[in-house]
C-alpha cells in the first residue's frame, strides 16, 4: 500500500469576502500543490471547514478538485460524523468513482465507548466501496481511539487501510507503529511530530501547513522516508515557527492567513470561526520572510 505514502494535504475551502466558496482559488490551490510535489489531497476535512459547508457546496468543491486534479494524484474525501446512519447514507449517495478513499473522523460529542467506535467503523467499512482511512483527533472529538481499537479495525477489515493519527501523543504513535499489520499505514496528522513519526516507520502526513509550503514540506517528508534524518530535520527546524503560528489561534484561520500572504486565497472563514488577528498575521508575514517564501513560490 503506497497510495497514501508521503505528503497529503488537508486542503482549505477558500471563501470570498461574501462567504461564498471561491472555486477559482480552490482550483489554483490544487494546481499549486500538485506542481510543487504533494502526493495526494484530502477534500472537506476539518481544515476544509466541512461542518459549515452545505451538502451542495461539498459536491461542487469535490467536482472542482476532481477536475483540477485531472487524475494526477489520489483524492481522499472526508465523510464522517457522529450519526452513523447519516454517514452510511452519504456514502451510499455519493459518487466515489473518482475518489481513492474516504477519511472518516471518529464520532465527536457523543463520546462513545471503544466498542461503540469499533461498531461505528465496522458499519462504515461494510458500506464503503473504496478504502477507509480512520481519523483520530481527540482534541476535537473529546474521545481518543485507543491503539487497541485502531489495531482491531486494521486486522478485521481489509478496506480499512490507514489511520490519520492526530492525538499529538508520541507513545500512541509508537504503539501503533510497533503493532500494526504490515499493510496498514500510520499517517501523522500532527505537523509538528510528523518527521519523528516517519523516521520511526510512519507512512507520511496529512498536513495543514504543507499546502502553503508544499515544496519544502514534501522534501522534508521524502528525506524522512529515506531515513536521511539530519537533512530532514534541517528543514523541520526552519518550519517550526510557522507550524506553531498557524495553530496558535485556530485551524484553519492560521493557514488561511498564510495563504493570504502568498496570494493564493484570502483569510475569510465562516462563523463560529473568526479570522486570524492582525498580530498573528504580522507574525506569519515575518516567518514567511525568514523562510524566503514569497507569493506562489
Amino acid at each position: 500500500m503506497t497510495k497514501f505514502r508521503g505528503t497529503g494535504v488537508a486542503i482549505i475551502t477558500p471563501f470570498k469576502t461574501d462567504l461564498s466558496v471561491d472555486f477559482n482559488a480552490l482550483a489554483n490551490l490544487v494546481n499549486y500543490n500538485i506542481d510543487n510535489g504533494i502526493d495526494y489531497i484530502v477534500i472537506s476535512g476539518t481544515t476544509g471547514e466541512s461542518v459549515t459547508i452545505t451538502s451542495e457546496e461539498k459536491k461542487q468543491i469535490t467536482t472542482t478538485i476532481i477536475e483540477a486534479n485531472n487524475g494526477r494524484v489520489p483524492l481522499v474525501l472526508g465523510i464522517g460524523g457522529n450519526n452513523t446512519a447519516q454517514i452510511l447514507e452519504e456514502i451510499k449517495s455519493t459518487d466515489l468513482s473518482q475518489i481513492d478513499a474516504i477519511l472518516s473522523v471518529s464520532p465527536y460529542y457523543s463520546k462513545p465507548t471503544q466498542e461503540g467506535i469499533y461498531q461505528h467503523f465496522k458499519a462504515i467499512s461494510k458500506a464503503c466501496p473504496v478504502d477507509v482511512i480512520l481519523y483520530n483527533v481527540p482534541g476535537r472529538t473529546s474521545s481518543n481511539v485507543l491503539p487497541e481499537t485502531t489495531l482491531r479495525l486494521a486486522n478485521d477489515f481489509d478496506n480499512i487501510v490507514a489511520v490519520k493519527e492526530a492525538g499529538n501523543n508520541v507513545h500512541q504513535y509508537l504503539r501503533l507503529l510497533r503493532d500494526k499489520p504490515d499493510d496498514f499505514q500510520i499517517i501523522s496528522g500532527d505537523d509538528d511530530l510528523v518527521l519523528g513519526v516517519v523516521l520511526a516507520g510512519g507512512a507520511g502526513v496529512i498536513s495543514v501547513l504543507g499546502q502553503a509550503v508544499p515544496k519544502q514540506f514534501t522534501e522534508m517528508i521524502n528525506l524522512g522516508l529515506q531515513g536521511r534524518a539530519k537533512e530532514a530535520y534541517s528543514i523541520h527546524f526552519k518550519l517550526m515557527e510557522l507550524t506553531s503560528l498557524i495553530f496558535s489561534e485556530n485551524n484553519p484561520a492560521g493557514i488561511k492567513a498564510v495563504l493570504e500572504q502568498l496570494k493564493l486565497s484570502n483569510a475569510t472563514v465562516r462563523l463560529p470561526l473568526v479570522e486570524a488577528t492582525e498580530g498573528l498575521k504580522q507574525n506569519i508575514k515575518d516567518a514567511l520572510h525568514k523562510l524566503e517564501v514569497s507569493s506562489k513560490s
